[in-house]
């Protein structure tokens, strides 16, 4: 086990419809890597993953949404699947939790379709990120710089394209949230 992310704090953003995939593989690796992770959901009990083509594994909620606070956290993960994000992005304390680890500078880690919730926490504008291809146009209307690459990093930001990239993903998302702060973000 590593100790890259001792005593690091990370919450977990996710409702039902979460990739399967893409929530346990990077808090597995987080915890590895030493971190404590918070699963924050809108309601509290149990969300249900969805894996692949089908129902997946239930994960308890460990915290709920409205008792989740930014400044309780050192980074975010904000897993992807089709169904997660797109029910996020729609409530509004999830958009502002959300800004709030943005507008801290730091870290944020989102795969797949996760980066939809960053499009509505209007925190993309002049960022590079990459995402499941089907959200390239909405990231790039909102103003980012989208590229098809395995994961892309901008200031703490660090994004993916689908399960597939995780090696990577997890890679580079603990070494952002070993980083910390992104003080370049803040002065931008």
């Amino acid at each position: 086990m590593s100790a890259e992310l001792n005593g690091k704090k990370v919450a977990i953003l996710a409702t039902n419809g979460f990739e399967q995939s893409e929530l346990l593989d990077p808090r597995k690796a987080l915890q590895d890597a030493g971190a404590e992770t918070t699963v924050v959901s809108p309601k509290p009990g149990i969300i249900k993953g969805w894996a692949e083509t089908d129902w997946g594994q239930s994960v308890k909620v460990d915290l709920p949404l409205q008792e989740a606070k930014p400044d309780d956290f050192d980074a975010l993960l904000l897993p992807g699947g089709v169904m997660n994000p797109d029910k996020l992005r729609t409530i509004p304390e999830a958009v502002e939790f959300v800004r709030a680890f943005y507008e801290t500078g730091k870290p944020i880690a989102a795969i797949c379709h996760g980066p939809q919730i960053l499009i509505d926490a209007d925190v993309v504008r002049d960022r590079k990120l990459t995402s499941y291809p089907s959200i390239k146009n909405d990231l790039m209307n909102a103003g980012a710089e989208w590229f098809d690459k395995a994961v892309v990093t901008d200031q703490g930001l660090v994004t993916s394209r689908r399960p597939s990239d995780l090696p990577e993903f997890n890679k580079k998302m603990i070494e952002e949230f070993a980083e910390g702060i992104h003080e370049a973000r803040l002065a931008a």
